[in-house]
């Protein structure tokens, strides 16, 4: 069976554990380790997700159309920029 993939929240908390862990003064393998993350994933993770936090995590397009669907903008779609021609 192949592995199942982090989602966004889950890869933002293992991000945080791993910040935690640096500041108590482990090495980024060691807190890596601790975390059940290889360096590659976590510094991959900290480049597409840096600065968020759990509320902020990218929305999946499932959750966009739902937002879309659920917003207050006219027919519950999402305002489109008009062309100029």
């Amino acid at each position: 069976m192949p592995k199942k993939r982090l989602g966004a929240e889950q890869i933002v908390t293992k991000l945080r554990q791993v910040e935690v862990l640096q500041s108590q003064g482990k090495t980024v393998a060691a807190a890596c380790k601790q975390a059940a993350l290889t360096e590659q994933s976590y510094y991959r993770y900290r480049k597409e997700y840096v600065g968020l936090n759990n509320e902020q995590t990218p929305l999946t397009s499932v959750q966009w159309q739902g937002q879309a669907l659920t917003s207050k903008s006219p027919r519950g779609v999402l305002p489109t920029p008009h062309l100029q021609g």
